[in-house]
């Protein structure tokens, strides 16, 4: 039997469906049989223990933070932006940092450009010491998208950015943000 190995493509969906095998409620609008079926026949996975996952579909009861964009702005967004979208991961990464980035980067990791993985995003950290971040070398009128793990710090980046100049910058929430993701997470 194949046994599929964590992937930094692997997607939060998947992980939820990876975790839901051993858990009790529906993930991700999957019912626990079939996240099991689902995550065995994929991944070989036939028992994840002691996860505590919360739903993360567009039916859960936990709305999205302040100021992360709609899927549907993000979708005309990256459409609009073409070859020219910057996305900005403003994750850290150092877990002693910013303990809660290990989950997200678990799913989604960092840009890579020597591998291609995530061809247009960039690694800058948001430091909650000083309130502010690297500033991208890019045009003032370069769409971008900053994101962090569901999209706090991902907002924080989008006001320091517009604060400094920058006219076209979306929170695009994070990895948790999975419709929101799905719209960029691979650019």
């Amino acid at each position: 039997v194949h046994r599929r190995r964590h992937s930094p493509t692997m997607n939060f969906r998947t992980v939820a469906l990876l975790v839901a095998a051993s858990s009790r409620s529906t993930v991700c609008g999957f019912s626990p049989a079939a996240s099991s079926s689902i995550a065995a026949a994929r991944f070989g996975v036939h028992n994840i223990n002691n996860f505590t996952v919360r739903n993360m579909s567009a039916a859960s009861s936990e709305p999205r933070k302040a100021g992360v964009s709609s899927p549907t702005d993000i979708k005309e967004f990256v459409s609009s932006a073409g070859s020219s979208l910057l996305v900005v991961d403003v994750r850290h990464p150092d877990a002693s940092v910013e303990p809660g980035d290990a989950k997200s980067l678990a799913v989604a990791g960092f840009p890579d450009k020597d591998s291609n993985f995530r061809p247009n995003a960039i690694n800058l950290p948001w430091s909650r010491e000083s309130n502010s971040m690297e500033v991208p070398e890019v045009d003032k009128d370069t769409p971008i998208i900053t994101h962090c793990g569901g999209g706090g710090r991902g907002q924080k980046a989008k006001d320091y950015l517009e604060s400094v100049g920058f006219t076209k910058v979306l929170n695009g929430g994070g990895p948790k943000e999975t419709e929101c993701w799905a719209e960029y997470g691979d650019k």
